[in-house]
């Protein structure tokens, strides 16, 4: 089931599997090198699909000056290829409409992932930068 919470709504449980997630994701798989815990998960909204006990696929959004940007995109090692980043990013984009209407939306996506954002309406934005040794791109959406 598809869960939308702010911080302070989530259950030590939930965070703790949204951590699990992240950091197997990111700091693991990807064998980056950086602080996945941060201030922004205080002020984000938590988007996230819960099967049999289980997060599998999560993403946060937050409202930052004139815009809104999402972050740590991810879906579980063990479900990919089952169709769960098109059905999150579908859910980013409904909460976005839903609580952040008529924002420009940036985001600083993985490069390997850029293709998937543009075929949702996301344009790049300049040059490649380096992030926690992965490549980045920076990407808006014009608002919903």
């Amino acid at each position: 089931m598809w869960k939308i919470k702010n911080f302070n709504d989530l259950s030590i449980e939930e965070f703790y599997k949204i951590m699990h997630l992240r950091i197997e994701t990111f700091i693991v798989e990807q064998k980056r090198i950086y602080q996945e815990l941060d201030a922004h998960d205080l002020k984000a909204k938590h988007i996230f699909y819960e099967k049999d006990d289980e997060i599998i696929a999560y993403a946060r959004i937050m409202e930052e000056d004139v815009h809104v940007t999402f972050g740590r995109v991810v879906a579980s090692s063990k479900h990919r290829g089952e169709g769960l980043g098109k059905q999150l990013l579908d859910n980013i984009m409904k909460a976005i409409k839903q609580y952040f209407p008529n924002k420009l939306i940036e985001i600083e996506a993985q490069q390997q992932v850029e293709k998937f954002y543009a075929k949702a309406g996301f344009t790049s934005q300049g040059d490649s930068f380096i992030f926690a040794s992965t490549p980045h791109v920076k990407m808006i959406h014009q608002p919903l």
